[in-house]
């Protein structure tokens, strides 16, 4: 970590409510977990390249994984509330690591395809447990703050492990995932280790009826976040136009595949460079703002792509739409936590998670049709139209909202 990083992260730290430490083994451990995470990001090149896969096939695992990871965002959200935080996030993680382990040996299609789709819903089935200890053990004037921090470690984790994926499979696919599973068994052991168990008890129930009981602050608060999810999913349909419709977009205009790379490390960069500074302004105001505000420059930023004609003014619509991301990522989850009741939160943080698995299952489906039927400029303009409506949806959905 460079000096500058380490400054900012203790200036981040030292603002605010001190978080528990078992918030920093956890964040550790997620940090760690995304250093290892090489699957998602070579998966196709494995099944073509290694294992003599068609493209096609290679789709279909991936798309396996994708509806893996989908249902088990649900399936660890709800085990998270009934047997417990941690039980949860360990069986999760060792059951990846066993997957990622298996699927360096399957042999066969169909073992190839099964394999995939178990790895995906095994590692997508701890984030919302993972969001839920957070949103137990942190207060809600530091929940932002936190999900900034958990946020950042997340984007670091991802942007080495492509890096450091890339030198491992040369060495051959077999030494990439078993790496990955042994990155994960240690972090199954730092969470059973470390990270106390956080489920709250349940409310007890009243009158559902009346809005002034816990139990009917809890009904309307439902409604509010089913809402919040609908138009969560349109943000992620935006978010996923990023590695679908982008590339291709920039090579139909001349750009390699190269110039998109170059390009889109911005998003990282940025990402690394601004989001705990940003999350302490955050923690200073409601959700509905931030989120109105982020969603509005992604759906700009994206819009502005039809316009983008070289390659720096493609690198000017990621900065616009990468601040938005910035804004929206650890208000969102800290809004779902604010929203819902403490024994619930891995349901609801699970039904979350859902949204954006759903949004990357029709996403690439969607772009490509759109391409290709009404080209890239309507496509972008439609984007940024997307954006204004959710922009307007959080602040419908949140307004009025602020941290207790």
């Amino acid at each position: 970590m460079t000096a500058d990083a380490r400054s900012a992260a203790r200036e981040a730290t030292a603002a605010g409510p001190v978080l528990p430490r078992a918030f920093w083994w956890l964040w550790t451990a997620t940090l760690v977990n995304r250093l290892g995470g090489f699957v998602v990001v070579f998966l196709s090149l494995y099944v073509t390249l290694d294992r003599g896969g068609s493209a096609s096939f290679a789709g279909l695992v991936t798309t396996l994984y994708g509806v893996g990871g989908a249902v088990g965002a649900v399936v660890g959200g709800l085990l998270a509330d009934r047997l417990g935080r941690r039980a949860t996030l360990v069986g999760a993680q060792l059951l990846s690591a066993v997957g990622t382990g298996a699927l360096a040996f399957a042999q066969g299609r169909t073992a190839l395809a099964v394999t995939a789709c178990l790895v995906g819903l095994a590692g997508n089935a701890s984030r919302p447990v993972v969001q839920a200890v957070v949103a137990d053990m942190v207060g809600a004037k530091a929940r932002v703050r936190a999900f900034s921090l958990l946020y950042w470690a997340v984007n670091i984790g991802v942007a080495v492990s492509a890096a450091l994926a890339g030198v491992l499979a040369q060495r051959g696919y077999t030494l990439l995932f078993l790496g990955e599973a042994a990155v994960t068994v240690v972090c199954a052991l730092t969470v059973f280790l470390a990270v106390p168990e956080t489920r709250p008890g349940p409310v007890r129930r009243g009158d559902d009826a009346d809005p002034g009981t816990k139990a009917g602050a809890e009904l309307s608060n439902r409604r509010r976040f089913v809402a919040f999810v609908a138009v969560t999913f349109l943000v992620g349909l935006l978010m996923q136009e990023v590695s679908t419709a982008l590339p291709l977009t920039m090579t139909r205009a001349g750009l390699s595949a190269r110039d998109y790379g170059l390009v889109i490390s911005l998003n990282g960069l940025l990402v690394v460079a601004l989001q705990l500074p940003a999350g302490r302004i955050l923690a200073r105001f409601g959700p509905a703002g931030p989120l109105a505000v982020g969603t509005l420059l992604l759906g700009g930023g994206l819009g502005m792509t039809a316009l983008a004609a070289s390659l720096g003014t493609y690198a000017v619509t990621v900065v616009v739409w990468t601040v938005g991301e910035i804004l929206l990522a650890p208000t969102a989850m800290a809004a779902v936590a604010d929203l819902v009741p403490g024994h619930a939160h891995g349901r609801y943080q699970g039904m979350y998670s859902f949204a954006w698995s759903a949004a990357a299952c029709v996403a690439p489906v969607v772009s490509g049709y759109a391409l290709d039927a009404v080209g890239p400029t309507a496509l972008w303009g439609a984007s940024a139209a997307l954006g204004a409506l959710a922009a307007a949806g959080y602040f419908l959905v949140l307004r009025g909202r602020r941290d207790d």
